[in-house]
């Protein structure tokens, strides 16, 4: 049986068509600037952000709607510009030559330019978002928009300004207060704008924003997760990269919690020299503590939550989509990929 995400991309697939092509049209003006490597970045994208959207869309559209406007298309091709804006600025902080086994766009151009590219997507992204709209009352999603790039740019200063000397209890209040701005956010302006834009009620675009903020808060958790368990091939970066680079994700708080202080994973977030053996073990203290399994019922408690928030909605092939992609972040194997 074919996984959620691929059968939720059937019953969109026309949107998605339009989608690609409106793609194209926004990263024309930026041709003479871009290299193979942005343009991979975009083509192994999962685009899971703009299909939330669209299913969101599709799920509140007035009863006769037969097909979804340019406005949700465009703004669909926004969030995407957006997430990739994201993962280029992701991959200067972090130093990552590869991201899925495809060379950055950091490695590739170096630091000063993958900060510029970067921050065209960011504006392109917003530009696109505006051609798309279409009256004075969609203006507020603009809004929107902003105040979610902004949260996206606090989220990234958060994570690099955590100071791993706090106590463990602030370290996990920082650690969700920078997901939801990192990741979490985003997913929440897909589904919420994704209703917003074919007229639905604010009460119905708050339930489908606080579904996909929980999703996104489940999907970044199981990320963490991820990163310490499958392999570098199925992870599409470094294994334990999270642990070199002093990022303290759930799991690691968790299992980070009454761990004397000469381990090698406390060492090794104390920037200590480490080498192969030491990050081993560092990881193996992590995956074999309680810790993990903590942050897993976490992520889980978290999906079942969005699921919840869809429990008024009548029922339908594309509230069935959302409900679904939502249980398969937390269900999948871990060794096998996306």
């Amino acid at each position: 049986m074919s996984d959620p995400v691929r059968r939720s991309k059937e019953l969109v697939d026309a949107e998605l068509v339009r989608f690609e092509a409106t793609l194209l049209d926004a990263l024309k003006p930026q041709a003479e600037y871009l290299t193979q490597a942005e343009y991979e970045t975009y083509r192994r994208g999962k685009r899971l952000r703009p299909l939330l959207l669209l299913l969101s869309a599709w799920s509140v559209a007035p009863e006769g709607t037969t097909e979804l406007s340019d406005k949700v298309i465009k703004a669909s091709v926004s969030l995407e510009m957006l997430h990739v804006a994201t993962l280029i600025h992701d991959d200067i902080v972090d130093v990552a030559p590869t991201r899925r086994g495809v060379q950055t766009v950091y490695s590739e151009r170096g630091a000063e330019m993958a900060v510029l590219i970067g921050d065209m997507q960011f504006i392109q992204a917003i530009r696109c978002f505006v051609e798309g709209i279409d009256a004075q009352k969609d203006m507020d999603l603009v809004k929107m928009v902003l105040n979610v790039g902004f949260d996206l740019c606090r989220g990234e200063l958060d994570e690099i300004m955590t100071d791993p000397s706090m106590g463990t209890e602030e370290l996990i209040r920082r650690y969700f207060r920078t997901i939801d701005r990192k990741t979490s956010t985003l997913f929440g302006l897909a589904c919420e704008s994704g209703a917003l834009l074919v007229g639905a009620s604010e009460g119905k675009a708050f339930r489908l924003g606080r579904y996909g903020r929980r999703f996104g808060t489940a999907f970044q958790i199981m990320d963490d997760i991820f990163d310490l368990i499958r392999p570098e091939e199925l992870a599409g970066k470094s294994r334990g990269i999270d642990i070199v680079q002093g990022r303290l994700s759930l799991p690691i708080l968790y299992a980070m919690e009454g761990m004397a202080e000469d381990t090698a994973l406390r060492r090794i977030l104390r920037k200590e020299a480490h080498n192969e053996a030491d990050l081993e073990a560092a990881i193996a203290s992590v995956t074999s503590s309680p810790g993990l399994l903590r942050a897993y019922s976490k992520a889980r408690e978290l999906a079942l939550e969005g699921v919840d928030a869809l429990a008024e909605f009548p029922e339908s092939p594309y509230r069935t989509a959302l409900e679904e992609i939502a249980m398969h972040v937390v269900d999948r194997s871990f060794d096998a990929p996306d």
